[in-house]
């Protein structure tokens, strides 16, 4: 017979096996999200050792995210999110696509869209701004190419979270605009439907930045215009030494002659003119839109 105090000891021993296990899984599942028998296997492959089961686990995810975007490649992806991130004298617009609009509601593919909006800024950031406000045009080729925070490429990114939510994602494209001085310009943006709580990414069916110069810098003003700019889509900023207003104003091109979204009884340039301000580049996203390609690469500094 065994004695009493062995079995207790190999009790004992085994419920502190089982604790361990249960914490490191814990952990494990809290950190990548990943299912519990996902996470069980991965720790059982790799002795309990949760940076190498962690490792394993992103592996087989985007190995199998790769299989699913190449399965689903030629689905439309025609719904969305516009995304929108400001940070000091850099700014950035992003659109990536989906399937559904069920999808582009998913915390995961806002997760998606935040860490490409981020790669653009950070793109932004590495470049030498030569001009009052410059641009960067991202096409979808140069798009997937950026590196992310963690080191991986977008198209890495996109591909895993295919593989979680089922559906074709593609990234379309993205623009920068950077200040050369933040004293003199300040870069605003907003998306709509606006979010319950601003933070610093936005997402929307619709989204654009405004680089604006004025001595009292006014965030109401700034965020104000980035509306008119996303409801009135005016296709320039206007010129009054040269572009004459439209005979239609429903059917006015340049900002400044159009009728201010918010005050109808004021144009845009009647409007800047009260604040002392000047509009220096805008720009404006809509999800699904058909692209002037040429146009874009005539007003923007292309990446890629």
């Amino acid at each position: 017979m065994i004695p009493a105090q062995i079995l207790r000891l190999i009790h004992t021993e085994r419920l502190v096996w089982q604790a361990t296990n249960s914490s490191l899984l814990a952990k494990l599942r809290k950190k990548t999200g990943y299912t519990f028998t996902n996470c069980k296997k991965a720790l059982e492959l790799h002795e309990n050792d949760v940076d190498k089961a962690e490792k394993w686990l992103r592996e087989q995810a985007q190995q199998y995210g790769w299989t699913q975007a190449a399965k689903l490649i030629g689905r439309s992806t025609s719904q969305g999110l516009i995304t929108v991130m400001v940070d000091g004298p850099h700014a950035a617009l992003a659109e990536i696509n989906c399937e559904t609009d069920f999808v582009a509601r998913n915390k995961k593919f806002h997760s998606l869209a935040e860490t490409v909006v981020s790669a653009v800024l950070s793109q932004a950031r590495s470049q030498e701004t030569q001009s009052e406000a410059q641009r960067t045009l991202f096409h979808a080729g140069s798009l997937k190419d950026l590196i992310a925070a963690d080191g991986t490429p977008l198209s890495d990114h996109s591909a895993m979270t295919i593989g979680n939510v089922g559906e074709n994602i593609s990234l379309r494209r993205a623009l920068a605009i950077s200040v050369q001085s933040p004293d003199n310009v300040t870069l605003f943006g907003c998306t709509h439907p606006a979010p319950m709580n601003p933070i610093p990414v936005s997402f929307g069916k619709y989204g654009a930045l405004v680089a604006i110069k004025c001595k009292e810098t006014d965030g109401m003003l700034g965020t104000q215009l980035c509306q008119h700019i996303i409801g009135m889509d005016p296709q320039k900023i206007g010129n009054p030494r040269v572009d004459e207003p439209h005979n239609n104003v429903d059917e006015e091109p340049c900002m400044i002659y159009q009728e201010f979204l918010l005050d109808p009884s004021l144009s845009v340039q009647q409007l800047l003119a009260e604040a002392r301000a000047e509009i220096v580049d805008f720009a404006r996203f809509e999800i699904g839109e058909e692209l002037d390609e040429e146009s874009a690469l005539k007003s923007a500094k292309t990446c890629g």
